[in-house]
């Protein structure tokens, strides 16, 4: 009797051997245009979700489409969405010191409707992918990112949330905060050097005079870039990572995202 239960469970625990090892996370880059700008995102999934699930658009820093966005992207795949990291700036442009970084990243920052055009393009590209569910998408970003975001968001982009990590809250146009249709949510060091108290306050008015469903959550004694290892950890420099305020505004977009998602 023994000898035949494992003759007849052998088979079955083999075939679900094999579909665990096909059901995995995928990754592809992904070549798109806005204009005749060539652009190089990353998309990423995980195949053991069944369906088409809610999608996160990501935003990369200054310094262009990188490991770390990507490695966020995979993250939030392995969470079940399909997310897709869009590039900005462009194939190739890939800024590797804080002054080229600065230049690309000015570009954009001086022109608004630039910016929300080329973030949108990536949009496009997410909302078209067959495996997302168009009526359920996010936009998160980082530093740069979270102000495209931001920008992405006072367009009046039909996504259902963005969240701006350590991202910059200025503006040139609040009044387009009257055109927002997402929720807004702001995970922000509460001594960036780089994002002032002023500029907490302005975007405060700005929501709050478009009533806007917002939240700005502050994380003390936390600089920019809190989020990226990268970053060192000498706050005195005005970036530095922050382990805690890591974790916690990961665990903070989570919970955000439950919300926007639920059924």
């Amino acid at each position: 009797m023994k000898a035949l239960l494992v003759a007849l469970v052998a088979p079955v625990a083999s075939v679900l051997m094999a579909i665990a090892a096909q059901a995995e996370l995928r990754t592809q880059v992904v070549d798109y245009k806005h204009g005749n700008t060539i652009l190089e995102g990353y998309l990423a999934y995980d195949d053991s979700f069944q369906g088409q699930r809610p999608g996160v658009l990501i935003v990369h820093e200054w310094t262009g489409l990188g490991t770390y966005v990507k490695g966020r992207a995979e993250q939030l795949a392995k969470l079940g969405y399909v997310a897709f990291a869009v590039d900005m700036y462009g194939k190739g442009i890939r800024p590797n010191n804080p002054k080229d970084a600065a230049a690309q990243a000015s570009i954009y920052r001086k022109d608004r409707k630039l910016m929300r055009d080329r973030v949108t393009a990536g949009l496009s590209v997410l909302q078209k992918n067959p495996l997302t569910d168009a009526e359920k998408i996010a936009a998160i970003g980082y530093c740069f990112g979270g102000g495209t975001v931001l920008e992405l968001a006072r367009s009046g982009a039909p996504v259902a949330g963005v969240v701006s990590f350590h991202g910059n809250l200025d503006t040139p146009n609040p009044a387009d905060a009257k055109n927002i249709k997402a929720k807004v949510l702001v995970l922000h060091g509460a001594i960036d050097p780089y994002v002032p108290p002023e500029q907490v306050a302005a975007f405060e008015k700005e929501m709050n005079d478009a009533q806007v469903d917002w939240q700005l959550v502050s994380y003390g004694g936390v600089v920019h870039s809190f989020t990226n290892p990268e970053a060192g950890n000498d706050p005195s420099k005005g970036s530095a990572y922050n382990a805690t305020a890591d974790r916690r505004s990961f665990a903070a977009m989570q919970q955000f995202f439950n919300e926007l998602f639920q059924p």
